[in-house]
């Protein structure tokens, strides 16, 4: 690494560090609570697409390495009705994805969980949220950042609201990428069929769609969070898993607090090296994180 890529690495961390603690102010003048982020546990998000598992043995059973905290966060709400977590990641994907340039084994997401909340509240709190920490990153690093990605301006709200069937209709399969390079400004994707999400997405009214969305950034940087609004109630849960094809004997942990009672809530997940990479324009995530891990490769 030469001296002109050194000094790259070093502001693109300054501007990352800057960023989580602007996130963190932002959500706590909300009346948000941190706590503190879950490693192991025996089950974690079945996500719903195919990683390598990541398990460890122990005391005659096995903790998954968190994938999200998405249960935790709800069984949290128990506790205090907004919370958020800066929240380490681990998700050996397949090494198909190693030169998508979005993709790293570890990361690091902004979750956050509002007891009682909607999606639509939840938009409206992102949107805040992108815009007030852009806002501040401008004010300190104006210079770098719009040296490194010219483009670099702050969104108004609302962002563009656009449902996945709709998009997935006029533009085929690849629609979210051509949205994506097409649009100057961040985006929401909502209203996602039900077999693209997990069981924990609540399901519409129509019983096709979900109460869910995805931020996409523009500029082909494409998907930067997902969230939604949970499923909480028993039936409708065992419903869901079901539809999955999951094998409830594996899921007697979370049932079992299931039928103790969930809040209702909606949440989030924002990546946050997405989230660099978007704001510095960056050719590649790995560029993102100092010990970058990318798909298929062992890495320090």
């Amino acid at each position: 690494m030469n001296f002109e890529e050194e000094s790259m690495k070093k502001e693109t961390l300054e501007v990352q560090s800057e960023a989580i603690f602007r996130m963190g102010e932002f959500l706590r003048s909300r009346g948000f609570v941190e706590i503190l982020p879950v490693i192991i546990s025996p089950l974690t998000d079945p996500l719903n697409h195919s990683v390598y598992d990541a398990r460890i043995p122990y005391g005659g059973g096995y903790y998954s390495l968190t994938k999200s905290m998405i249960f935790h966060k709800q069984l949290a709400l128990r506790e205090y009705p907004k919370i958020f977590i800066f929240s380490p990641n681990v998700r050996l994907e397949r090494e198909d994805k190693k030169d998508s340039r979005r993709h790293l084994i570890e990361f690091v997401q902004l979750d956050l969980e509002i007891k009682d909340a909607t999606r639509e509240d939840i938009l409206d709190l992102v949107e805040d949220l992108i815009i007030y920490t852009m806002k501040k990153l401008e004010e300190k690093f104006g210079d770098f950042i719009k040296a490194t990605n010219p483009k670099f301006h702050i969104p108004k709200k609302p962002f563009e609201r656009i449902k996945f069937l709709e998009a997935k209709e006029k533009y085929g399969n690849d629609f979210e990428m051509i949205l994506s390079r097409e649009r100057n400004d961040p985006f929401f994707l909502i209203d996602i069929p039900i077999e693209e999400r997990e069981f924990y997405d609540r399901l519409s009214d129509d019983g096709k769609t979900l109460i869910d969305m995805d931020l996409i950034y523009p500029y082909g940087f494409g998907e930067g969070m997902s969230g939604g609004e949970r499923e909480y109630e028993y039936e409708r849960i065992i419903k869901r898993m079901k539809f999955k094809n999951m094998n409830l004997q594996d899921w007697d942990w979370y049932l079992k607090e299931v039928k103790k009672g969930l809040p209702r809530s909606a949440g989030c997940g924002i990546g946050i090296e997405r989230f660099t990479r978007f704001i510095l324009g960056l050719e590649n995530i790995k560029d993102a994180r100092l010990f970058a891990k990318l798909p298929g490769e062992i890495a320090l």
